[in-house]
């Protein structure tokens, strides 16, 4: 998939950027959210430098969705280079009662202070950070306790910041979702395609599905036979990756005039059973290892 052709909003972006250093100074610490399905593609590095002076917290969503062993794994690299990873999931509840002590360690020495003037009730205000589509709002109405911030299955639907108060001794800014206007390494734009944070709409949905099926082969061969009924992995080792769809496509029935497959339907059924976790839990990249190990 050529990475011109996964493109954002660079307007909608220039004004997310403002927005975050603009509000910066209002808040204690920031909560970037990452997904635990791919960690690296959905970390945009203008965030960081945007938000380096102020402590983060770095949270991964959907970590129900994704392989364990991977996640241990990630776990280890974030905290090997200094970071405070968390990983948790709005839908099971995993990690959710880790946030609030999470933020209250990094901010300890700001805690402290405010303890000392007699300010030992004031919340800690933070700002969440991340792409579109990686949870923030549902995070967001999660800890509030009740819907706050409008949340749909897509990107693209938080366009302004909000203030959210929460139960948990954190006055919440939730911002805008940011992306690249381009990404220079196709895979990044893949993984972001694949898990949604980029609009369907812009994307070929058949091209895309073929690269889920090209990826799922290699890695997850045992969820991909036996989730769509196509026997022993063996069966993955000739065909092409459309004709992989095609065999999902025939076991799902999915037939139009003549006999012939519907890529369509095919492609975006693959898509959503993925997205959803119907497949397995998977996760799509794994952290760089270290020189010599």
């Amino acid at each position: 998939m050529p990475s011109d052709r996964i493109q954002w909003f660079p307007g909608h972006m220039a004004k997310t950027r403002r927005m975050i250093a603009e509000n910066l100074k209002q808040v204690d610490l920031t909560i970037e959210l990452l997904d635990a399905r791919i960690p690296r593609a959905s970390r945009n590095p203008e965030i960081a430098r945007l938000t380096d002076a102020k402590p983060r917290l770095t949270l991964l969503s959907k970590a129900s969705l994704a392989d364990p062993a991977a996640t241990a794994a990630w776990r280890t690299y974030l905290e090997e280079r200094g970071e405070h990873p968390l990983f948790y999931d709005c839908t099971t509840g995993e990690g959710i009662a880790e946030i609030a002590p999470a933020a209250k360690r990094l901010c300890a020495e700001k805690l402290a202070r405010y303890q000392e003037k007699g300010m030992g009730g004031r919340k800690l205000r933070a700002m969440i950070v991340g792409i579109p589509n990686v949870g923030k709002s549902t995070l967001v109405n999660r800890l509030a306790e009740n819907k706050k911030a409008k949340v749909e299955n897509r990107p693209g639907v938080t366009l302004d910041k909000q203030w959210v108060t929460t139960t948990i001794g954190l006055d919440l800014l939730d911002m805008p979702g940011v992306l690249w206007p381009k990404f220079e390494d196709p895979v990044t734009g893949e993984n972001l395609a694949l898990t949604g944070a980029i609009r369907d709409e812009i994307m070929d949905i058949e091209g895309l599905s073929a690269i889920l099926v090209r990826r799922l082969r290699t890695a997850y061969p045992e969820l991909l036979c036996a989730r769509y009924k196509l026997g022993d992995p063996s069966v993955l080792d000739g065909p092409e990756d459309w004709e992989i769809l095609e065999m999902i496509g025939k076991k799902r029935g999915f037939l139009v005039s003549g006999g012939e497959i519907s890529y369509e339907r095919t492609a975006n059924m693959l898509l959503d059973e993925f997205r959803a976790g119907k497949i397995g839990r998977i996760t799509l990249e794994r952290p760089e290892k270290r020189q010599g190990k």
